[in-house]
């Protein structure tokens, strides 16, 4: 398994050449959230997709 360095390395060499500063933040920070979160379906700490449908339904009227 790659070390997180080695990672964020990767993924800053694999965009383009004119990316700004501001746009690898952003890159590092939705990576951060994302991992965060498959984190916590591995720790069965995820929501039921049933449940999620039934939390949506209640802020979408029709």
């Amino acid at each position: 398994m790659e070390t997180s360095k080695k990672q964020i390395i990767k993924m800053i060499e694999d965009l383009p050449e004119d990316v700004s500063v501001d746009d690898i933040i952003e890159k590092l920070y939705f990576k951060t959230k994302v991992d965060a979160g498959l984190k916590e379906l591995d720790n069965g700490k995820g929501v039921p997709h049933e449940e999620v449908e039934q939390r949506i339904s209640k802020w979408i009227k029709k």
